[in-house]
């Protein structure tokens, strides 16, 4: 693009110098959040959510799965844990030994629990999660902006080399190769990118758009969804400064997140610190944003 398109092919200087700057200011914020998404470390639950080495005897000692249950619900009424599994036990990874946080899973790929795991992506050789999300989505938007920066500038060149217009025949090929190459990447990253944008829009994860969390209440696959403005916060920050550069806004830990439809004694951000206890009266009263 740099040099075939812009040194070779363009006449204009002021063409030159408008296309050049364009493109690198472009090129830098799509490397720089790739960068950031490659190398951002998925975040780990921390250690209050680890079994104790004690805890930990005694719960693979243990023979009677009821009992294993029971012991997991005990040790969870100290945390700001309130999802479940399907059959409504308390989340629990028996290769990390701790209790899940809510919307963390374990990453076979990476071996640990993630915390908000997406999915983990092979292009970026990394698993994107609470820590590296923001990053993700900002280089697909950045990527998509790139390919269509690319191909927009180039098809009037490529109209002027089919037409016989230009005569450097090295270049025309370069040229058609630019345009092929940013219009098949547009293509696949748009939709990529559009879906992510639909799972934010919903304050989804990919693993929770294929498999619907189960609150202690119940299944609810909106369990999260704030409404569209306070979902966008909830990946990007309150400042909207900072929604477009790389730097880390997210708000919260990673470990606890505002629910939609659960009673303020019961959310993790609305209540205090102290410990949770179970209340079989308690209903689902918070009404929904």
């Amino acid at each position: 693009y740099v040099f075939e398109l812009c040194l070779v092919t363009v006449l204009s200087p002021a063409e030159k110098v408008i296309y050049l700057i364009f493109y690198h200011a472009i090129f830098v914020f799509f490397t720089w959040t790739y960068w950031k998404s490659i190398f951002t470390l998925p975040q780990q639950p921390n250690q209050k959510f680890h079994l104790s080495y004690s805890d930990k005897e005694r719960y693979e000692n243990e023979e009677r799965p009821e009992v294993q249950k029971q012991m997991l619900i005990d040790m969870a009424k100290k945390l700001p844990v309130y999802t479940r599994t399907g059959s409504g036990a308390v989340r629990f990874c028996d290769r990390c030994h701790l209790i899940k946080p809510d919307r963390c899973h374990h990453c076979s790929v990476c071996a640990m629990c993630v915390l908000k795991m997406d999915h983990h992506c092979p292009w970026v050789n990394n698993c994107i999660g609470f820590s590296n999300y923001k990053f993700f989505l900002q280089f697909l938007a950045y990527s998509v902006l790139y390919c269509l920066y690319i191909a927009t500038t180039v098809f009037n060149y490529f109209i002027k080399y089919w037409r016989g217009e230009l005569p450097s025949v090295r270049s025309k090929f370069h040229v058609l190769f630019l345009l092929f190459v940013a219009c098949m990447f547009f293509v696949s990253l748009v939709i990529l990118f559009g879906y992510h944008c639909w799972l934010v829009s919903r304050n989804k994860t990919t693993l929770e758009a294929f498999c619907t969390p189960v609150f202690t209440s119940g299944p609810e696959k909106n369990g999260f969804n704030l409404g569209f403005i306070k979902n966008i916060q909830q990946v990007f920050g309150d400042n909207k400064k900072f929604w477009l550069i790389p730097i880390g806004s997210s708000p919260g830990d990673g470990h606890s997140f505002p629910m939609r439809s659960v009673n303020e004694s019961q959310n993790p951000l609305l209540a205090n610190e102290e410990p949770w206890e179970d209340n079989e009266d308690e209903t689902r009263g918070y009404p929904e944003a």
